[in-house]
């Protein structure tokens, strides 16, 4: 229903919101601490590259002026490759045009050998020889790869950790407002609940009366006369409430005038209960849409005219609704419109199981042998003939 769907969202809400808070303090350190670090990605790889660079920025420095001494410095490439296209510029007017293609090719060479040139003084330019700075980028290497062992992730992936961390606890921070409007949530439906379940049982206590006097009037002819029958409602604690409700409904009886009643299977023998049972069954049967009631030796504990007043209230009922009957009772047998013999007999070392139809006269004498027993008589198959006649109207 409406109130525990609710109930359970803000009951989730709570322990998110109290697990989150439980972790708060970690929370905040660790996402202040990524906001003073600001990781960033791919800068693990740049730092350990300019660690590397600065380790070995002396030889490197060595490496590159012995470079543009050779590229640029008096004699150098670049000097002597200019040397040579002029020389050549000079005999192409004579060469007819052959020494075009070395031309241009060199002309290339000397562009691409002043990039290089240029790249390499880049380069030198760059290099930092100041012990700080190494010192600077060799604890920032060291700060970004201890944090990401302290969160088991990679240094990459730190920047995505801190966009994580701060999510959550801006959700901390909004979810006392998030739990308060569930928890509002809950409360309304549960108004709502209480309202509807008060009107409900309203209802029932109307029903419950209906009930009883109904009862009250199938109880008489069931040699029940004196029995009370009582439907007795009870508050339910709330965590018992259901879509059914809040209501406690139990079927109490007083067998006997003055005595207490208590509920309807602690109170009633076996024979009272069957009777109990058959007069709900028959109170209840238009408000049931099942068109067949089974019942399974409802004479249990019974006998005489008990026995004959149970019978006559089931062909009551079987006017309305079918009505099967399991019964070792002649008096309940004899109101039935058709009857039918279950036997069990043993056969090949299994038992069977048989139902037979029975027809007028094979009737009367399973009747009469229900009422003399192993050996039919003359007198049982007259009491059988009387039963099958019927009660006097």
């Amino acid at each position: 229903c409406d109130l525990s769907a609710a109930r359970a969202a803000a009951e989730e809400a709570a322990e998110r919101l109290a697990a989150a808070r439980r972790d708060e303090a970690f929370l905040r350190h660790a996402v202040e601490e990524l906001a003073d670090l600001a990781p960033e990605a791919g800068e693990e790889e740049r730092l350990a590259e300019q660690r590397t660079l600065a380790m070995h920025a002396e030889q490197v420095i060595e490496s590159l002026n012995a470079a543009l001494a050779d590229l640029s410095g008096d004699g150098g490439a670049e000097e002597r490759l200019q040397s040579a296209l002029r020389h050549l510029d000079r005999a192409r007017a004579k060469a007819g045009g052959h020494l075009d293609g070395a031309l241009a090719t060199l002309d290339r060479a000397a562009e691409a050998l002043a990039e290089g040139v240029q790249d390499v003084e880049r380069l030198g330019a760059a290099l930092d020889l100041d012990p700080a700075q190494q010192e600077r980028v060799e604890e920032r290497l060291f700060t970004l790869r201890a944090l990401a062992r302290k969160h088991d992730v990679a240094p990459d992936d730190l920047p995505a950790l801190a966009q994580d961390l701060t999510a959550r606890l801006a959700a901390l921070d909004d979810g006392g407002a998030d739990l308060a409007r569930l928890e509002t949530a809950a409360a309304t439906a549960r108004e709502a609940f209480v309202q509807a379940a008060a009107d409900l049982s309203a209802a029932r206590v109307r029903a419950a009366r209906r009930l009883e006097k109904a009862m009250a009037k199938e109880l008489e002819p069931l040699r029940l006369g004196k029995a009370a029958f009582h439907v007795t409602l009870s508050l339910l604690d709330e965590d018992r409430w259901t879509v059914l409700g809040r209501d406690g409904v139990v079927f109490e009886v007083s067998t006997n005038p003055g005595a207490a009643p208590g509920p309807l299977n602690r109170i009633a023998s076996g024979g009272e209960l069957s009777r109990f049972m058959l007069a709900l069954k028959a109170v209840l049967a238009a408000a049931d849409p099942v068109p067949t009631l089974v019942f399974d030796e409802v004479d249990s504990g019974i006998g005489g005219a008990v026995a004959a007043a149970v019978g006559t209230r089931l062909d009551g009922l079987a006017r309305d609704v079918q009505v099967l009957v399991v019964t070792h009772s002649p008096q309940v047998a004899a109101r039935g419109g058709h009857h039918w013999r279950v036997a069990k007999a043993e056969a090949g070392g299994t038992v069977e199981t048989t139902v037979i139809p029975l027809d007028p006269a094979q009737r009367r004498e399973e009747i009469a042998r229900m009422l003399a027993g192993a050996e039919v008589t003359d007198a049982a198959r007259a009491a059988a003939d009387s039963l099958l006649e019927g009660p006097a109207e």
